[in-house]
């Protein structure tokens, strides 16, 4: 087989430079005689990671409609597999890496068979080095900045039977004209800004994704628009810092005017993430306390308790600063509920600064914590240092961490019983068809007897019980 292959280039993914960024409105498109490409073909996407690629994922599903490929629910099923990845943290790795292997049967009893890796891990060097050397199945590898090409890297792999690389490591664009198959139909994600600059000593991120760059408000505001008209009922911005908004347009509009303006669309529910404390405004906080259909909830990262390990993170904020920003949402927006992330064991983590990370756990009193143990991502700056926390340890603060995560969020949970509750319907539960799920305006998951509940449908839930994560309720 022959090799066609743009590889990655960490040195070039960390290059920053203050020039404009390029939107494209019509770089994408499929030959008419292509857009029957996948007739009589299936697919298997499958997504690791957050909601920026659960949204990317959209993307991939939209243009595989186009080229009439239909999707199935398992890969036995499939003329074509991608695996759409995280690079965030090793494990995630590690799990696409087992499913990798795992499939490659599937390549030998179907030789005609397309496997396809993209996302965040095909940006890595290492992991497309791994892949080139040890997974000779996989057919395509494309990053985070070129899928507006997928169709055309599909379709050069397709007949040329050829291996195809293509990842670009750059600051990247913003492409404006690509299409979207939504997979739910009341809540949509909607990206505002990509990439970060922030460079989190611990974090693959900004080499990821490239430099942080806005979409135009128009353009936002416009597919906001069109999704009332459709009638979703909540919109999530996303962003791996939605507060850099409009940071590099270099107007006077920030992350809290857009709030503002997507608020006046008059969509029901406003979400947003996430948010890096170091740009959080008090012009954000007056936004979200003004207007009722911004939701009540602000996932905020903390990392550490630890000011020493946060500088050693590369932060930029301080646990004075960072609570600044949550005294001032918790003073005013009503009712208000936060989640946060928690990075335990990272290099040089004393006993005591852990100590200090539980003092903000106590203080802050979060309804729901994201907890992990550090591991080295390759190519950041913390991968350098020596990890010097023993495994057992890491996972003695994890235990402790999570105990006391688990007191609060339960303690939460509890002050809402008997109240009654805005729920967005997801609709009815796996498990029994009988009770239906969804969400408060402050992202507690309630499991509850409907009346007249729909899918969709944001209804009225008096709360009866409170689990840890979860709530009961029954429609009012």
């Amino acid at each position: 087989m022959n090799e066609l292959f743009i590889k990655p280039n960490l040195k070039s993914a960390q290059r920053r430079t203050k020039d404009e960024t390029i939107i494209e409105r019509s770089r994408f498109n499929i030959p008419d005689e292509y857009l029957s490409l996948g007739f009589n073909k299936k697919f298997y996407l499958r997504t690791y990671g957050c909601q920026a690629n659960e949204r990317d994922s959209e993307t991939l599903r939209g243009m595989l409609a186009m080229m009439s490929y239909a999707e199935v629910n398992t890969p036995e099923e499939a003329d074509l597999i991608i695996m759409n990845t995280c690079a965030i943290r090793k494990n995630a790795e590690d799990k696409v890496f087992g499913e990798i292997g795992h499939l490659k049967q599937l390549k030998y009893e179907n030789p005609d068979l397309i496997f396809v890796v993209c996302g965040c891990m095909a940006q890595e060097e290492e992991v497309v080095n791994t892949i080139l050397k040890t997974h000779q199945h996989i057919d395509i590898i494309f990053g985070t900045h070129n899928i507006h090409r997928f169709p055309e890297l599909l379709i050069q792999a397709h007949f040329s039977k050829e291996r195809v690389v293509e990842v670009y490591s750059k600051e990247g664009e913003v492409y404006e004209n690509l299409p979207v198959n939504r997979v739910q139909k009341a809540k949509a994600w909607v990206n505002i800004i990509y990439g970060c600059d922030k460079f989190c000593t611990y974090c693959i991120v900004p080499y990821t994704r490239g430099k942080e760059r806005s979409r135009l408000s128009e353009d936002i505001l416009k597919e906001v628009v069109t999704l009332v008209e459709e009638g979703y009922q909540e919109v999530t911005l996303l962003g791996q810092n939605v507060n850099a908004y409009g940071k590099d347009l270099e107007l006077d509009y920030g992350f809290a005017e857009l709030l503002e303006d997507v608020a006046k669309t008059d969509i029901p529910r406003i979400r947003f993430m996430t948010s890096h404390p170091w740009d959080f405004s008090d012009k954000m906080v007056d936004i979200i306390a003004q207007y009722d259909n911004i939701m009540p909830f602000v996932h905020l990262p903390l990392q550490s308790g630890s000011n020493e390990i946060l500088k050693i993170m590369g932060r930029r904020y301080t646990t004075d600063e960072y609570l600044h920003v949550f005294d001032a949402l918790k003073t005013k927006v009503k009712n208000i509920a936060f989640s946060t992330d928690i990075i335990v064991g990272f290099p040089n983590e004393s006993e005591e600064q852990f100590n200090d990370t539980l003092k903000m756990i106590e203080y802050c009193q979060f309804d729901n914590v994201y907890t992990f143990i550090y591991s080295p991502r390759h190519g950041t700056p913390a991968s350098k240092m020596e990890d010097n926390i023993e495994l057992e340890v890491k996972r003695s603060r994890l235990k402790r961490l999570n105990q006391r995560v688990s007191v609060y969020a339960l303690q939460n949970n509890k002050k809402i019983v008997d109240s009654i509750q805005n729920v967005l319907v997801d609709g009815p539960s796996k498990k029994n068809p009988d009770v239906y799920s969804g969400y408060t305006e402050t992202n507690k998951l309630v499991n509850f007897i409907p009346k007249k509940a729909k899918a969709g449908m944001i209804v009225k839930v008096k709360i009866t019980g409170a689990n840890t994560w979860t709530l009961k309720g029954e429609e009012v």
